[in-house]
């Protein structure tokens, strides 16, 4: 079974994810990314599914899984029988290799982290207090702000690489086929939006980017990133408005309205606020310092 390229909805500007999902169950897709992943069971049971292992999971199973390495976790029958009363729940913490800097790994001092990169392209199973520590710290990063999340994902990477509490998964580091072509695609189509976001742009220009029918290209793309191409281009416009807002506190919010690619004030408002949960002027206030409002 060939698995799907799959892109990680996180924030185009940044290196790193966490969410805490609550879900009727896992879904059944066949999956690799670039990003490595610690992935925390809360609630669930069924198999999983690790490079060419097939082991049964349950709650309070915590992985850390290697870039490339394909994974699937299906649920047992009764998570798929549309019954509210049960649920799957897990903590993931995402990030790419080189979350803080392409350089990080090059460091002497990282060299450990380095060492479990290339462990985890086995996959491993965490247990211990090792598992408990780590567990508290991604709970942690559920609700930290950017920086904050990144300071606890480099503990956790520290305190593994310490640690002996750990079992390999795979049998043989593993890396999944890339299929050149739909990377290739999509990494031009992503060049082409964060190039050009500030204007508007077409379904027809971005099908012809992507070298695909508009029809074929808005299945491609809801497929690969698991959301349509406009939603896409909105978080791409919302991230650069959170940015600006917090870079440039004098610049107003209609200024940055328009300098990223919104047509109004009121589409842009509505989009931010349904993204962020806030209005412009409340994310403002709330992430930049007190004394600018003074």
């Amino acid at each position: 079974m060939k698995p799907y390229f799959y892109i990680v909805p996180r924030d185009v500007t940044a290196t790193h994810l966490t969410r805490h999902h609550v879900l009727p169950n896992f879904g059944s897709v066949w999956h690799y990314h670039p990003e490595l992943e610690f992935h925390y069971i809360v609630r669930g049971e069924g198999v999983r599914f690790v490079g060419d292992d097939v082991s049964n999971f349950d709650a309070g199973e915590l992985l850390l899984l290697g870039e490339g390495l394909p994974h699937m976790w299906r649920c047992n029958e009764a998570y798929f029988r549309r019954d509210p009363s049960i649920t799957a729940e897990a903590v993931v913490v995402q990030f790419l290799p080189g979350f803080i800097g392409k350089d990080f790994l090059q460091m002497p001092e990282a060299l450990p982290i380095k060492n479990l990169y290339s462990k985890a392209r086995r996959g491993l199973v965490i247990y211990g207090e090792t598992r408990e520590r780590i567990v508290r710290m991604m709970f942690d990063s559920v609700s930290a702000d950017s920086l904050q999340r990144i300071v606890l994902i480099i503990s956790m990477l520290e305190l593994l690489s310490r640690s002996d509490e750990m079992d390999f998964i795979a049998t043989s580091p593993w890396s999944s086929p890339s299929n050149n072509e739909d990377d290739e695609r999509i990494n031009k189509v992503y060049r082409y939006v964060l190039d050009n976001f500030r204007q508007p742009i077409s379904l027809e220009e971005i099908s012809s980017v992507a070298s695909l029918s508009q029809t074929s290209f808005c299945r491609y793309f809801k497929m690969m990133a698991k959301k349509t191409f406009y939603d896409f281009l909105t978080e791409v416009r919302i991230s650069h408005a959170k940015r600006l807002l917090i870079e440039e506190p004098e610049a107003t919010t209609e200024g940055i309205c328009f300098e990223c690619g919104f047509n109004n004030r009121s589409n842009f408002f509505g989009h931010f606020k349904r993204i962020t949960g806030l209005t412009p002027v409340e994310y403002r206030k709330k992430f930049l310092p007190a004394h600018v409002f003074a």
